[in-house]
């Protein structure tokens, strides 16, 4: 009983490690830089970061590498470029594959079953051709000095074709550039002469500077010496100021107190002048006293005789004047009673005068009223024969007053082209007598009558008798 204890611990111990390692062995794990790629009778899978079981005989992987691939795009070939010129070119190109599971599955459809340097061989052919291309359109100029313009180029045309394989560029690198016919060395000389030409010309200008700048200092060494030299002289001519102001100062201390002590002298000399003449001042105000009360006394008397002529002219000469004022105003009395007296008179004669005048107007105007109220009687009494009579009468006066301006013009002349037949004097007579023969329209303009209806009332009259009052005109 115990042994086949034992045996059946032993067999179980065994039966685990055997599982343990079948499971070890069915369970595979892929790292962060790989890619499990698993196909069977669940279909293809990827496995990327973590593990799974795979089942024996019904199912298999392949391990896929996610690292960068890292190689060189150097075409054994000369490369052309836009001018034409063969350039080598070297490039360092680095590749991988895309982290998405279809393009790991896009990766593993072209490269699961080759080995490392075939794939790279395969998209080493890619790069260079595509390489090939893009030169073709830039030139050597382009490539030397804009390698990252060239970089994204390729990065970018690469891109659709590195895509459909699941790769992606992640960088690209020109390495080396060169040519047979020392283009690009050439190239560079125009820049190497300007780079020298600007290192002379600001090498010039460094030693022009320096120039400048040491006769700058130059110039300001001698202004400070000349201004320290003017400094200079500015101070001995000061202190020798400043002694001459001294010696001035004490000769006038001297003058003064000379001139003091001669003023006090003087003043000594002068107060005794002083005194007498004030003694002498005394002597003469008493002096003039005396004579200012003598004029006082003397201006006293002449007060009183002027005093009294003044009252004997008032006594004389006023009452003279008004005895002469009085006479004047009684003059001038009479002589304005005699000049109202005359014109009182004037004015009664010329009253009286305008009077008499006015009567004869009076008289005059009553006779001439009763002229006229006789001459209205006689002209109602008058018919239309003796109007006739009238008008015809006096015509010759209207005609004759229309052409009297003719008679004052000096001299006439008559322009006539005898087309109308009136010529000469005849055209004179002819506008005379048109003139005329406006009169009766003249007179039916102002009387409102026509003259053919006068002439015709006159036709139809009878012929009057000697006894017939009514038709005897007027004389």
């Amino acid at each position: 009983m115990p042994n086949s204890y034992f045996v059946v611990i032993g067999l179980c111990i065994l039966a685990t490690i055997v599982l343990l390692s079948l499971l070890a062995h069915m369970f595979r794990k892929a790292g962060p830089n790989e890619a499990l790629i698993v196909y069977g009778f669940r279909g293809p899978r990827v496995i990327k970061g973590h593990g799974t079981v795979i089942f024996p005989v019904v199912e298999h992987c392949r391990e896929l590498s996610l690292e960068l691939m890292s190689f060189d795009v150097a075409p054994q070939q000369d490369l052309y470029t836009r001018q034409g010129v063969a350039v080598t070119v070297e490039a360092v190109a680095q590749i991988k594959v895309r982290s998405d599971q279809e393009s790991i599955l896009t990766a593993a459809e072209q490269f699961l079953t080759k080995t490392p340097d075939q794939r790279e061989g395969l998209i080493r052919l890619v790069m260079e051709g595509h390489l090939r291309g893009i030169i073709g359109q830039l030139t050597v100029e382009q490539i030397v000095k804009e390698p990252e313009m060239v970089a994204d180029r390729m990065r970018s045309t690469c891109a659709d074709d590195m895509s459909k394989m699941g790769l992606e560029v992640v960088s690209f690198t020109i390495r080396e550039v060169r040519d047979k016919n020392e283009y690009i060395t050439n190239m560079g000389r125009p820049d190497i002469a300007r780079i020298k030409r600007d290192a002379e010309i600001a090498s010039a200008e460094a030693e022009r500077d320096t120039a400048i700048r040491r006769a700058n200092a130059l110039r300001e060494a001698a202004i400070a010496k000349a201004a320290s030299d003017q400094d200079r002289v500015i101070a001995e001519t000061a202190s020798l100021a400043k002694q001459a102001e001294a010696q001035r100062d004490l000769d006038i201390q001297k003058a003064q107190f000379t001139e003091q002590s001669r003023r006090q002298e003087a003043q000594a000399d002068k107060a005794y002048e002083l005194q007498t003449n004030v003694m002498q001042q005394k002597v003469i105000a008493e002096q003039v006293k005396v004579q200012q009360i003598e004029k006082e006394g003397q201006v006293k008397v002449q007060e009183a005789e002027i005093l009294r002529n003044e009252k004997e002219l008032i006594a004389t000469v006023l009452k003279r004047s008004e005895i002469e004022k009085q006479r004047i105003e009684n003059m001038a009395t009479a002589e304005r009673s005699r000049l109202t007296a005359e014109a009182e008179g004037r004015a009664s004669a010329i009253r009286a005068q305008g009077e008499a005048e006015a009567a004869i107007i009076l008289l005059k105007g009553e006779a001439e009223a009763k002229a006229m109220n006789v001459k209205a009687e006689a002209y109602q009494e008058w018919s239309q024969a003796a109007v006739v009579d009238k008008l015809i009468t006096n015509l010759a006066d209207v005609v004759r007053a229309m052409s009297e301006p003719l008679s004052k013009v000096d001299k006439i002349t008559i322009v006539s082209t005898g087309n109308d037949g009136n010529v000469g004097a005849h055209k004179l007579t002819g506008e005379m007598t048109a003139i005329a023969a406006q009169v009766p329209a003249l007179f039916e303009a102002l009387s409102g009558m026509k003259m053919s209806d006068l002439m015709a009332n006159v036709k139809q009259m009878k012929p009057y008798s000697n006894g017939d009052a009514n038709n005897t005109p007027p004389r």
